[in-house]
């Protein structure tokens, strides 16, 4: 059976301002939800979301890469009432619990123990070994099974616990990112466009070469975390626009103090590849969109006699007046992670990231940044 709750109700934060019959706040613009890749740390997503959740804020469209959109699934395709529900069994599965964690604590082993235990056993509910990767690296195993681990488990998981029908009719809108392993290209799979399955969200998470790649219409496809693991320009470029609030939920950290030790820039390499130029995406989307702005402007000064001509037209189309507000919200770093930070599935640390994310996400909230006046110039605007 499947807990519903999380194992410690003291370190669980749904006991936290939690709120009934809330009336929904006014936001300037549909609600999107953009959720990094990140294993472990989307932590710290399920309390971005929680906090939303109390706050009567559901998402309008949630998009995710790997953990992202794993999360992503389990908000999409439940209901409302249910998702909490969904989201605390799905992490509850997800903690590793090693057997002499006080002893451990003692000499401060507990953490390290923990990532030894994942490594060498996987985690029951998600991965397990492969143990045809026994054969060695170089053995000829297929795209699919060349890897450390399997994800069966994870199938199973999102079949208990995600209502794909629910999904698929498309109630808050899903995209997952994922990367075709023969072309090299980014895939966004969205369930405005076509059905999405279990297949979809595990080929977004496929990590090579810890997980096999997955295969959607023939063609093999890994984690889109390799090509780009902040799927934020799914939304800037989407059409039509609209007005958006969109939370942008970074587990990575784009910037960090210069590392001094080899176990250091291990971690600083790891958070640069996958920040994924979060600041540069949207730095090109800042200045796309306030060119539209400027064109539906010059477009207000043309003369009537010459507006309706098709040529003008064409030209009027790329001018546009949404406004596209970007909150970001960044999980904070532990003290004494590492590069490992990203398997550190102990109880500690996914109640700490998950609390994190729920403090910013209220804060956040309380700010309301989105209500101030803003340059009507500008259609993308940021909000730290």
């Amino acid at each position: 059976m499947i807990p519903t709750t999380m194992a410690n109700p003291e370190a669980n934060p749904s006991s936290l301002g939690a709120t009934a019959n809330q009336a929904p706040p006014t936001l300037p613009g549909q609600v999107v939800l953009v959720l990094q890749g990140g294993g472990a740390l989307g932590a710290y997503q399920v309390g971005v979301y929680q906090a939303l959740h109390e706050a009567a804020i559901e998402p309008d469209w949630v998009i995710g890469t790997s953990i992202g959109a794993i999360n992503a699934s389990l908000i999409a395709g439940n209901p409302p009432e249910r998702r909490m529900e969904r989201l605390d069994a799905f992490w509850s599965q997800m903690e590793a619990a090693v057997a002499g964690t006080d002893v451990l604590d003692f000499f401060g082993l507990s953490g390290f123990a923990a990532n030894v235990a994942t490594v060498t056993r996987g985690i029951p509910n998600f991965f397990t070994p492969n143990l045809h990767a026994l054969r060695g690296a170089a053995a000829t195993l297929g795209v699919e099974a060349a890897s450390y681990y399997s994800t069966a488990p994870l199938r199973h998981t999102l079949h208990e616990l995600v209502d794909f029908e629910y999904l698929c009719e498309c109630h808050t809108r899903m995209t997952v990112g994922a990367v075709n392993v023969v072309t090299g290209r980014m895939r966004y799979f969205d369930t405005r466009n076509e059905r999405l399955c279990a297949d979809h969200v595990m080929a977004s998470g496929a990590l090579p070469p810890a997980f096999g790649a997955v295969r959607i219409g023939g063609d093999p496809y890994w984690d889109g975390g390799i090509y780009s693991n902040t799927p934020i320009e799914a939304v800037l470029d989407d059409k039509p626009r609209r007005d958006s609030v969109i939370f942008a939920v970074n587990v990575w950290h784009q910037a960090g103090a210069e590392p001094e030790t080899i176990w250091q820039v291990l971690s600083r390499q790891k958070d640069i590849q996958y920040a994924s130029r979060a600041d540069s995406h949207i730095a090109r989307q800042k200045q796309i969109h306030r060119l539209r702005h400027v064109i539906r402007e010059l477009c207000r000064e043309i003369p009537a006699e010459v507006h309706d001509d098709p040529k003008i037209q064409e030209l009027a189309a790329f001018g546009c007046g949404t406004t596209m507000h970007v909150v970001h919200l960044v999980a904070p770093r532990l003290e004494g992670e590492d590069h490992t930070k990203d398997i550190d599935f102990t109880p500690v640390g996914v109640q700490a990231r998950r609390k994190a994310g729920y403090a910013d996400t209220m804060h956040m909230i309380a700010r309301a940044p989105w209500q101030q006046a803003a340059d009507p110039m500008e259609g993308v605007i940021e909000h730290m």
